[in-house]
């Protein structure tokens, strides 16, 4: 039995407690929480348990629900306190991460009003920069669950049709304006029946944890194909996510009010319980293009929340299942450097950032974009998700 080590700056601390898929040398995937730069295999540690960590995928263990994650989590963290089984224990560099769920399905919503106002300037001058009915209801897509990966997979440039604006006929071939979007990932444990929503009341009772997503796109197949059903293949190439699944227990030190939304929402998308409130959460994230820092969006200047985004989604019957993700849509704030995507960042490319010496605006081959994020901690210190990072892949010949 031995102590695990936890630097006090870590952001990986007791209040974390990520829960990922992990494989040590020789080993199968399996469920284990990361302390520190510790990763403690779940199965070891929790013996009795071991039919839902001894697994490569949290689906079993989600599909369990929140009393069953509430009694985990407080079994977990008092055993980690204490003395704990060397056999646990792996060091963080020396196993590999896996995908940390089975995706069941993936829809990826539009929720910053600074980025939605942004592409609408971007995309359609002199026309109001937000859609009718965006402060209306969180607009959204449905993406494809196949193509989500785990950080550190290549990205392999898409191809494509791709116009340019003054042309009528498209050409075929590799998208020339690859960019990213920053964004924050919820993943459902407790799936819903058909024709059952979920309310905004109800969000706890069914998702488990969030994750950092960075959802590929590419704007020139994007831009010819959205008219009039939306992306598709400029989005449904790869999305990819981060390791480790932070649970919402632990983000509760997070949450903070939401800006005003104006108009009031119709009722579904307002709280019903005496007290309930809507919250958003107070993450910072952060871009890194090939190393350099060039962008720091605020998660806490989210228009819709979590929990509405959850209630739209099932509104009109829709079920989800375990394993279910929806992502924010972009991250981005009220200054230019707080933009999560190249294509505002870089205002369309007409205002190229400066990135290894060289004016940029659009991504690569051999280019490495990393996100990482951080919120508070019921400590006092802070709680993080580990970076999602993907490299730019040259397209097939």
């Amino acid at each position: 039995m031995g102590t695990i080590e936890v630097a006090a700056d870590s952001p990986f601390g007791l209040d974390n407690l990520p829960y990922g898929v992990f494989s040590p040398a020789g080993g199968a995937p399996r469920v284990g929480v990361r302390l520190g730069d510790t990763v403690v295999d779940l199965a070891t540690l929790l013996p009795t348990d071991a039919e839902v960590f001894a697994v490569p995928a949290l689906n079993p263990f989600m599909a369990q629900g929140p009393a069953r994650w509430r009694e985990i989590r407080r079994r977990v963290t008092d055993l980690l306190a204490g003395g704990v089984p060397a056999a646990a224990c792996h060091r963080i560099d020396a196993v590999a991460g896996h995908l940390p769920f089975e995706v069941a399905d993936y829809v990826d919503f539009y929720a910053s009003e600074h980025h939605a106002s942004n592409v609408g300037r971007l995309f359609r001058p002199g026309a109001p920069p937000l859609p009718a009915a965006w402060k209306h209801l969180p607009i959204a897509y449905h993406g494809r669950a196949g193509t989500v990966v785990v950080s550190g997979t290549g990205i392999v440039r898409p191809r494509g049709q791709r116009a340019h604006p003054d042309e009528d006929m498209p050409v075929f071939g590799p998208s020339l304006r690859l960019d990213i979007e920053a964004e924050l990932g919820f993943v459902v444990g407790v799936g819903s029946p058909l024709g059952s929503p979920i309310t905004v009341d109800e969000f706890d009772d069914h998702v488990f944890g969030a994750v950092l997503v960075n959802d590929w796109s590419a704007r020139d197949l994007q831009s010819w194909e959205h008219v009039p059903l939306g992306p598709h293949q400029g989005k449904s190439f790869a999305t990819s996510i981060s390791p480790w699944v932070v649970p919402m227990a632990a983000l509760r030190a997070a949450r903070v009010p939401l800006p005003r939304q104006i108009p009031e929402p119709l009722p579904y998308l307002r709280p019903g319980a005496p007290g309930g409130e809507l919250w958003g959460l107070d993450v910072d994230v952060a871009v890194e293009w090939n190393g350099e820092m060039v962008s720091r969006p605020p998660y806490r200047e989210m228009y819709w929340s979590p929990a509405q985004m959850l209630a739209h989604l099932t509104v009109n019957g829709a079920s989800t299942r375990t394993g279910d993700l929806f992502a924010s849509g972009t991250v981005s704030g009220p200054r230019a450097d707080q933009r999560g995507a190249f294509l505002e960042l870089t205002w369309g490319g007409a205002e190229p950032v400066r990135v290894g010496g060289e004016r940029r605006a659009f991504l690569l081959d051999g280019d490495r974009v990393t996100i990482t994020g951080t919120a508070p901690g019921s400590g006092g210190g802070r709680v993080g998700f580990g970076a999602v990072t993907g490299t730019v892949l040259p397209a097939p010949s």
